[in-house]
């Protein structure tokens, strides 16, 4: 037995720790007591907070958690000398060094092998991939400590005075290893208030954890793995009908995936006494591409925006600079997805769209960028965002154009609708979480806060019971073709 405990609480690169698992229910409640009874104590309660969380992080990534340490301590340091210089010359020096250490990690564990596999193809030579382990989340803690150094070089953010409040911030595990990106300006202010959580913020954390464990743990994982992958593993097997549906439940499969654990996140961060921003706003209504990322990953759209996009020159520059600026910001986002070429070409598409709606918007239908339609318009709007975004994931998916174009040619030549009877009825149970998955996404904000507002007025412990209960439920939901979501073995 204590063998196997043993087993659990060690690094085990074929289970890492995510929040729907079961090891981290049972380490998060003993966490919680621990938290609690150091609430009072400023000091202690952050380096007990930073321990787990590189306990956290070594769940996940095993030994790289020294590699978050070390980005962590070379952003921290070059951070002070950016703030106590007076020249201009040594303060450019200064943030080129910390972006040259973050971007070459990334670059070496992300991106190593992508761009020597790109280079060998062009010069002619066969490529052996070089032995290299990504780390969780590199992207993420890396993009959060840029920022920071960036809002130092540029005035906007003082120094921390400790290292252990930096490392406090950059391995805060809530948002770790998938999000969302919390910038140092808004999470710093955070770090010395008096700890107070009230009653809304244990309802609202306690909400996002559900919704999100149910958007991750249920609907992802289960329409993944029973429709999704089987179609895009395989599209010339399916008919057009049953692509299109795959490409569907692929649209609701990767909102839950991704602000699903967003949601828990920020729940877990409101349990704890710290708000996150939103990084999910019902992307999937959105009126333009434009409006599209305003609402999807914000923290990253938001992030890009600000760091490359403006760096660029923006809209600074002329007409046609700001167009090429576009572009060449959604490229570089499309590969921060993935190191992969079909990714760049899903980012450079997005490129195009949000480029071209922003010559029409500005040429044609000659609307300001707050201009919202109403009605029938609308509606209209609505639906063909909805069109091309869920088309432009045929690229982000496949990893292959070949495999693109199979699907769209069965969409387009091989659509055979007489099978949607028999198609429904053999999936029923995907087509409902589908369905459900929609039907929550476009759950209004104020019915929310509604439900948010009723919950904080029942007793914790009550509230604390329907949590435990939707964990159960969430471990009772099997299929003949997965294993239970949330487990946990001695």
């Amino acid at each position: 037995m204590l063998q196997n405990i043993a087993r659990q609480l060690t690094y085990d690169p074929h289970n890492p720790l995510i929040f729907s698992s079961g090891l981290f229910m049972v380490l998060f409640v003993g966490f919680t007591l621990v938290y609690y009874l150091l609430r009072n104590k400023l000091t202690p309660r952050i380096i007990f907070v930073t321990l787990f969380s590189y306990y956290f992080y070594y769940k996940t990534s095993g030994l790289c958690m020294l590699l978050l340490g070390g980005i962590t301590t070379t952003d921290y340091l070059l951070a002070r000398a950016l703030g106590k210089s007076g020249s201009q010359g040594r303060r450019r020096v200064l943030l080129t060094l910390s972006l040259a250490v973050d971007l070459g990690l990334l670059c070496y564990f992300k991106y190593a092998n992508f761009f020597g596999a790109s280079l060998a193809a062009i010069v002619g030579h066969n490529f052996q991939p070089w032995d290299i382990f990504l780390p969780v989340g590199i992207s993420f803690f890396t993009f959060q400590s840029m920022s920071y150094t960036i809002d130092v070089y540029r005035g906007q953010l003082k120094p921390l005075d400790r290292w252990l409040d930096y490392a406090f911030y950059v391995s805060f595990f809530p948002q770790l290893v998938a999000g969302p990106i919390v910038r140092a300006r808004d999470f710093a202010p955070q770090i010395h208030r008096p700890l107070v959580i009230t009653r809304r913020m244990i309802a609202a954390g306690i909400y996002f954890i559900i919704i999100g464990l149910v958007k991750k743990s249920v609907i992802s994982d289960y329409i993944s793995l029973n429709f999704v992958d089987r179609i895009f593993d395989n599209p010339l097997r399916y008919t057009g009908l049953e692509n299109l549906c795959g490409l569907l439940g692929y649209s609701m499969q990767i909102y839950c995936d991704f602000s699903g654990y967003s949601d828990m996140a920020i729940g877990i961060a409101l349990l704890l006494g710290y708000h996150f921003p939103t990084n999910f706003d019902a992307p999937y209504k959105s009126e333009s591409v434009t409006d599209f990322w305003r609402r999807w990953h914000i923290s990253l759209s938001t992030w890009i925006r600000d760091y490359v996009y403006i760096s660029l020159g923006g809209n600074r520059k002329g007409k046609l600079r700001t167009h090429v600026n576009l572009i060449v910001t959604m490229l570089l986002a499309g590969l921060w997805h993935g190191a992969g070429w079909n990714f760049v070409l899903w980012g450079g598409l997005h490129g195009v769209a949000l480029s071209g709606h922003k010559w029409l918007r500005e040429n044609v239908f000659r609307h300001d960028r707050h201009y919202h339609s109403h009605g029938w318009r609308r509606a209209g709007a609505i639906a063909l965002t909805f069109t091309l975004v869920t088309l432009l994931w045929i690229p982000f998916r496949n990893h292959s154009l070949e495999a693109g174009l199979h699907m769209l040619h069965q969409i387009v030549y091989n659509f055979h609708p007489e099978v949607a009877a028999g198609m429904i009825a053999g999936y029923k149970w995907v087509f409902l979480l589908i369905v459900l998955g929609f039907a929550g996404h476009c759950f209004p904000l104020k019915w929310q806060n509604r439900l948010i507002a009723r919950l904080s007025m029942c007793n914790v412990v009550a509230v604390a019971m329907l949590l435990a209960a939707v964990i159960y439920l969430v471990c009772q939901v099997k299929s003949s073709d997965i294993q239970p979501f949330i487990y946990f073995q001695f």
